[in-house]
C-alpha cells in the first residue's frame, strides 16, 4: 500500500460508478448550424470512468444508472455491453412522444481558433427522476466493490439525485469501498437547476462521504466554495495555486484522502499543453507536461480519473498512479468519441516517458 489508501484487496467488482448515461451527438468539425450529418457517442461523465477501466485496463467494473426501454436507450445499452461494464439499471418506459428519455448532448468539435460548443436536450430526462430506494445497494454491493464513483453532473440533474448519491456513497462505505467525486463542475446545468449557491450547498454535503476529490481550480472554486488565488495565475500548467487551495479544501473536509487533476493549457483547439497533479495524504506528484495534437477533447479528463484509480486500485505508487491518469487522458484527446481505445500497454509506454515513434 504505497500510497496509503486502504484499498479493500478485493472484490467482486473493482469499481461501480453511479450517474447519467447519455447519448452525444457530433457533427465533426462542422457547427451543428450547418451541420447535416452526426456521428453518435455514449457516454456520461461518470459512466466513462467504468467504461476506461474495464475496456483499457481489463477491471470488472459497474453502473447504476436510468435505462429508458426505447431505441435510443437500446442503443445506449449496447455500448455499455460492448465496454465490458455490468450494467445495474432502473428501467423506464417510454410514451412514445415525451419520454421520459435518454439525455442528449451536442457537441461540436471546433477546430483551431474556434472553441468546441457543447449543449444539452435533457428534457424529462430519465436519470434526473432516480432517487434514492430506487437500487439495491445491498445486491449491488453484494460480491464485494473495491471503489464506488459518482460526479457532478448526476448531483446537478435533479433535486433527488444528489439524495441518492448520498445513499449510494454510504452503502459504498459500509461495505469498505473508498469514494471518489469528480466535481465536473458545469456551469449551464447548475444555472438551470438553482444556480452556484445551490451547486455549492449540494457538493459540500456529498463531500462528507468522499475520500477522493476529481477536481480543478475552478471546480473546487465555484463547486466547493473553496476560496482560490486572488491572481490568476499565469499559466494553467503552475501547480502552485492548485496545491495552494488543497489545504483550505482538507480544513473544510478533513475526511478527503486525496485530490487529484488534470492541467490543460488550450492554446487552440487542437493544441494543448497537457500535464496532472495529486495530492494524495499530504504528498504532492506532478506528471511531466506533454503537448498533445487534439483530436477530440471531450473525455481526457474521465479518462485521466480512469487511469488515476487503476494506478491506486493496482497498489501503484502515487506518483504512478498521476502517471498513469496523465497517460490515459492524454492518449484518449487522440480518439473520436468520449471512451477509450487505447491498450494498457499503451498507456504504461507513454506513462514511462514513451513517445510516438511507431510500434513495429
Amino acid at each position: 500500500m504505497k500510497h496509503g489508501l486502504n484499498i479493500r484487496p478485493q472484490g467482486a467488482l473493482d469499481f461501480v460508478s453511479l450517474g447519467a448515461l447519455v447519448h452525444r451527438l457530433d457533427p465533426g468539425i462542422i457547427p451543428f448550424r450547418k451541420a447535416t450529418q452526426c456521428q453518435i457517442h455514449v457516454s456520461g461523465g461518470e459512466f466513462n470512468v467504468a467504461a476506461n477501466l474495464a475496456d483499457c485496463f481489463r477491471r470488472p467494473t459497474g453502473i447504476v444508472s436510468a435505462m429508458v426501454n426505447y431505441p435510443i436507450g437500446e442503443l445506449i445499452a449496447e455500448r455499455v455491453r460492448a465496454m465490458g461494464v455490468k450494467p445495474f439499471y432502473k428501467r423506464f418506459e417510454h410514451d412514445g412522444v415525451t419520454g421520459p428519455n435518454m439525455a442528449t448532448v451536442y457537441s461540436d468539435q471546433g477546430k483551431g481558433v474556434r472553441a468546441p460548443v457543447v449543449f444539452y436536450n435533457r428534457c424529462n430526462e430519465a436519470a434526473g427522476l432516480l432517487k434514492p430506494g430506487d437500487f439495491n445497494w445491498n445486491e449491488i454491493f453484494g460480491g464485494g466493490v473495491r471503489w464506488f464513483h459518482s460526479g457532478g453532473i448526476f448531483a446537478a440533474l435533479s433535486p433527488t439525485t444528489p439524495e441518492l448519491i448520498i445513499e449510494g456513497m454510504k452503502a459504498a462505505k459500509a461495505a469498505g469501498a473508498i469514494t471518489s467525486f469528480d466535481l465536473n463542475f458545469r456551469a449551464k446545468l447548475w444555472k438551470v437547476f438553482g444556480g452556484q449557491d445551490r451547486a455549492v450547498s449540494t457538493l459540500r454535503r456529498i463531500m462528507d462521504h468522499v475520500d477522493v476529490i476529481i477536481g480543478n481550480e475552478e471546480d473546487l472554486q465555484k463547486g466547493l466554495g473553496v476560496a482560490g488565488p486572488e491572481v490568476a495565475s499565469s499559466s494553467k500548467l503552475d501547480t502552485a495555486t492548485f496545491f495552494g487551495m488543497i489545504e483550505r479544501v482538507v480544513q473544510q473536509h478533513p475526511n478527503v484522502k486525496a485530490v487529484a487533476t488534470t492541467l490543460r493549457e488550450v492554446h487552440t483547439t487542437n493544441r494543448h499543453s497537457w500535464s496532472a497533479v495529486a495530492w494524495i495524504n499530504g504528498q504532492s506528484f506532478t506528471a511531466p507536461t506533454a503537448e498533445l495534437d487534439v483530436l477530440d477533447r471531450v473525455g481526457g479528463g474521465d479518462g485521466f480519473a480512469a487511469g488515476f484509480i487503476h494506478g491506486l486500485l493496482a497498489g501503484e505508487t502515487g506518483e504512478m498512479a498521476v502517471r498513469l491518469g496523465w497517460a490515459h487522458g492524454a492518449l484518449l484527446t487522440t480518439f473520436p468519441g468520449d471512451t477509450t481505445m487505447a491498450t494498457e500497454d499503451e498507456v504504461r509506454a507513454f506513462a514511462q516517458g514513451g513517445s510516438a515513434r511507431i510500434q513495429r
